[in-house]
């Protein structure tokens, strides 16, 4: 991002961030910002509801990444609440104490993510500023033996991914796609496209997710003749995860593993490895909020409110945008 006068480096776009936003009526004055739009939209002014459905992702990926590496008390002093995150028993998250086995490269890597998500939960709670919806509880235990049983027909009775490396990229593997398709998804549906204003930032977010899916998809195919747990390698507990955000994020498919075969599109060549989920023309996928939320709530009825990673629901009102 560019500099200018009145901002830290680094934050030089959160005086122009949602300016256009329409945040009058979500309680929220933006000191600073002028109205960019010339001509009434077309379309309503959802702008503040989407990012505050962001945020309620980024308070869940900063969590389970500074707690992998040992700093989610740093989710506390962004404007998140640590205490209500759920770990798995015997793990804090806490004092620097990092994943077991989580070193070297890979524990460098796994900082700089949670970098990135701490620094999404600030801008977007900055520009939201009174209008910011405050953390939810976040379940980072039981809500991922759910979804290890789920996607393993039983198999995988106890996934914990804080228990060693290997498990902790494939629960990162759980959200960087999920981020994605759901940036994605929400790009078609906002108002303000003024320079540096929501959709310009909305894209850069959604590429620095882009970065952290490929590196995490990299590290996993790397190792995907692995045994990792039930008899299963990398590349079928991975296909697996897929194959569940598939089935409760509607009836088409949208997810994809790691190689060609396996239950993915046939049009992903064999000579080829699946790094980067698209489809036939190499554009990503998109995901609406309704969808995103399924996976995130673990439902497949499409109507739930509460559960899964959101136990007690996601932080704020959301109808509008979740019947789009």
């Amino acid at each position: 991002m560019s500099s200018d006068n009145s901002t830290t480096p680094g934050q030089s776009t959160r005086r122009k961030f949602l300016g256009a936003a329409g945040l009058m009526g979500a309680g929220a004055v933006l000191s600073g910002c002028t109205n960019v739009m010339a001509n009434t939209p077309t379309k309503p002014n959802l702008d503040a509801s989407i990012f505050n459905f962001a945020l309620n992702l980024e308070y869940l990926e900063a969590a389970f990444y500074l707690a992998a590496v040992g700093r989610l008390d740093e989710l506390t002093a962004a404007g998140g609440d640590a205490s209500k995150v759920t770990l798995p028993a015997g793990f804090t998250g806490r004092g620097g104490v990092a994943v077991p086995g989580l070193t070297g490269d890979m524990l460098a890597m796994a900082h700089e993510i949670a970098d990135d998500e701490l620094a999404h939960v600030k801008v977007i709670r900055g520009v939201l500023k009174g209008g910011a919806v405050s953390q939810p509880q976040i379940d980072l235990s039981a809500s991922f033996v759910a979804a290890g049983k789920l996607a393993s027909n039983n198999a995988i009775t106890n996934f914990n991914p804080y228990a060693n490396e290997l498990f902790f990229l494939h629960g990162a593997f759980i959200f960087e796609d999920v981020g994605v398709t759901a940036y994605k998804g929400a790009a078609r549906l906002l108002v303000d496209d003024s320079a540096n204003g929501n959709l310009e930032n909305a894209a850069g977010i959604l590429a620095v997710e882009a970065y952290h899916s490929g590196s995490i998809r990299t590290q996993l195919y790397n190792r995907r003749t692995q045994q990792a747990a039930a008899n299963l390698t990398v590349e079928q507990v991975v296909q697996a995860i897929s194959n569940l955000r598939d089935s409760v994020d509607g009836a088409d498919d949208r997810d994809q593993g790691l190689t060609a075969g396996n239950g993915n599109p046939s049009f992903i060549p064999a000579r080829s490895a699946n790094i980067v989920p698209t489809d036939a023309n190499g554009i990503a996928f998109s995901r609406t909020p309704r969808q995103v939320a399924n996976i995130v709530l673990l439902d497949t009825t499409g109507k739930a409110a509460t559960g899964g990673f959101f136990p007690s629901g996601l932080s704020g009102d959301f109808s509008t945008i979740l019947a789009l």
